[in-house]
């Protein structure tokens, strides 16, 4: 069976690799265009088009798919690009491109999409920081067969996985890549031998992971110490979750819940400094933070941070994002 394959980030280069490893035709790759990055701000390529050029792959990266679009001529070589490597199965995981229907019709068999959610629940850009930030004790994998609609289409595979209470939202990816690749190989299977038979999803208790805006990587102090711990774990790696403290800006890195009660302090107030933690209140308990970063500096854990900045109770943190952050 030729599977053609379109991802981006290292979640969807998992599951490229899965492929090549049981030794999947894969006759062609789509991942999005190189992005710039780091301090030169460089251009470099995704995850995916690393993984997919060590192995002399063919790669499209095309602006965008639709046919009548900004990016109408990119469209035209991605297509033919397509019909030449004339795939039975489109596999997507992460790709970051809307699919229209040209593409959906394309493969014999269908686009095969790899979701990290339990769908119908997180449907979206961001299922694995939205489920740590909700509380959710449970996620998993959706093997879904693609529609025009956004994750709604029919699932072949499905399977839960618990999210430990100090998951974050790197630990959590890493496990459901590799849950993905997983369900992903047997779904083939399935397909190759014909007896693949998705089924629709349910019509109840439907959520969307809606993407992370900047803005929500400020901490607001004044929410309970249950949902700012949440939230600094489902950031990390990335946005990160920050706070201003006086005229600078310090990232949070890692915190745990110190106290339950009603915090007695007005809201971003630290209230204790040791070698455990800077313990700050909140609007509904207590804050410690473990892990801080300073603007330019490296990450410390909260022993070696407090060496070369010490803080001290009653210094108050902000809440959320500064008047001209706000976006």
């Amino acid at each position: 069976m030729r599977v053609a394959f379109a991802g981006t980030p290292a979640f969807a280069a998992v599951a490229l690799q899965a492929l090549l490893a049981a030794g999947v035709d894969v006759p062609l790759v789509l991942t999005q265009p190189d992005r710039p990055a780091g301090r030169g701000l460089h251009l470099q390529p995704s995850s995916v088009k690393q993984l997919a050029l060590h192995h002399g792959l063919p790669v499209v990266q095309p602006r965008g798919l639709r046919l009548d679009g900004r990016w109408s001529e990119d469209a035209a070589s991605a297509r033919t690009a397509l019909e030449q490597a004339a795939p039975d199965v489109l596999v997507v995981a992460a790709y970051g491109l809307i699919l229209p229907q040209w593409v959906l019709d394309l493969p014999r068999l269908g686009c095969v999409n790899i979701h990290a959610s339990l769908l119908p629940r997180w449907r979206g850009a961001a299922p694995i920081h939205r489920a740590i930030e909700s509380g959710d004790t449970t996620t998993g994998v959706s093997i879904m067969r693609m529609d025009v609609g956004l994750d709604t289409g029919p699932v072949y595979r499905m399977q839960e996985l618990p999210i430990a209470a100090t998951e974050t939202t790197a630990s959590l990816h890493d496990k459901l890549a590799v849950l993905g690749s997983k369900l992903l190989l047997q779904t083939l299977a399935d397909l190759q031998a014909d007896i693949a038979e998705p089924t629709s999803q349910a019509a109840e208790d439907i959520t969307y992971a809606a993407k992370i805006d900047k803005a929500e990587s400020w901490l607001d102090w004044t929410r309970p110490a249950t949902e700012l711990e949440r939230r600094i774990r489902a950031f990390q790696p990335a946005p990160g979750t920050q706070s201003r403290l006086g005229p600078s800006t310090l990232k949070i890195l890692a915190a745990r819940i110190r106290g339950a009660a009603q915090a007695t302090h007005d809201a971003g107030t630290i209230v204790a400094v040791s070698p455990d933690g800077v313990e700050v209140a909140c609007g509904e308990g207590t804050l410690l933070l473990t892990r801080l970063q300073r603007p330019g500096g490296k990450p410390l854990d909260i022993g070696p941070f407090l060496l070369s900045h010490p803080l001290s109770p009653g210094q108050r943190f902000a809440s959320g994002a500064p008047a001209a952050q706000v976006c």
